[in-house]
């Protein structure tokens, strides 16, 4: 593979993690390295259960956003 490419491979995953960030959708991948790393024992959620409960609480408190 170019090295370019795989240049623009990371760009364009940054990209894509930013604007995830920004609308405020979680971020499982991040998630799934922090787990295993700082929680060995722990078990991994599944993607669609740790998307449920991040939006749940990012809903459930109404404080936390503008309108």
């Amino acid at each position: 593979m170019p090295r370019w490419y795989t240049g623009l491979r990371i760009a364009l995953a940054n990209v894509g993690r930013a604007l995830r960030a920004v609308i405020g959708a979680p971020d499982y991948d991040l998630y799934v390295a922090h787990t295993r790393s700082a929680h060995p024992g722990r078990d991994v959620i599944g993607r669609g259960e740790f998307e449920r409960r991040r939006l749940d609480d990012r809903y459930s408190r109404p404080g936390a956003r503008c309108c």
